[in-house]
């Protein structure tokens, strides 16, 4: 996984992936470091409503983030995120594509294909063109091929709630070929598998 602290993320188990993070962020030899872990730290907040614990911890990363890219990146990702979260998905747009255009320009690929996949679904009238824009990166990138399979799953479910049950299923197949790619990720997997299902279901199949 080309984001180093990737693997530090259980989205089910919160409180363990703080104590991680905590962990880490007494393990990094610079304040660049600290800035890019505090993100991370302010997304945990973020993902249990505790919008004010996130600013604080952005505000700490902001400080020591200096002219580190990568750390202003994540900055960016983690503002539009709590802004998202909180209801605000309009202004946390302009964050998610100025997260995009730095990331690509600092080669932090990864990070853009997140970017990517965070305004197709925080701007549902440009879904459809963001998530091209994704998959071409991940297409491109090597470092961004993770990304095909949640923008194709996004895409699934925007066409499905559409009531485009045959665009749905296509692209559920497609976001499942793509986790398949990482034998690894199995509940991705059974997530993607039972996506198709459910499409297949709709249609009477």
């Amino acid at each position: 996984m080309p984001d180093r602290l990737r693997r530090l993320w259980d989205f089910d188990d919160l409180d363990g992936s703080e104590h991680r993070f905590r962990e880490q962020l007494e393990q990094e030899p610079d304040e660049a470091g600290r800035a890019e872990v505090l993100t991370q730290l302010a997304r945990v907040q973020g993902l249990r409503g505790d919008f004010d614990g996130c600013d604080e911890l952005l505000a700490q990363a902001e400080e020591l983030a200096g002219a580190s890219e990568i750390a202003n990146v994540r900055i960016k990702l983690e503002r539009g995120r709590k802004l998202r979260s909180s209801g605000e998905a309009a202004p946390s747009v302009p964050l998610f594509e100025a997260a995009f255009e730095d990331a690509l320009a600092a080669e932090l690929y990864y990070l853009a294909g997140d970017a990517a996949h965070m305004v197709a679904i925080a701007d549902p009238d440009r879904m459809l063109g963001w998530t091209e824009r994704g998959l071409a990166l991940a297409a491109d990138e090597p470092d961004a091929a993770y990304w095909a399979g949640p923008l194709q799953n996004n895409l699934g479910w925007h066409y499905f709630e559409a009531g485009d049950r045959e665009a749905a299923l296509a692209a559920f197949e497609r976001a499942l070929e793509a986790y398949e790619r990482d034998p690894t990720n199995t509940e991705a997997i059974a997530f993607a598998s039972e996506a198709v299902e459910t499409a297949r279901q709709a249609l009477g199949r």
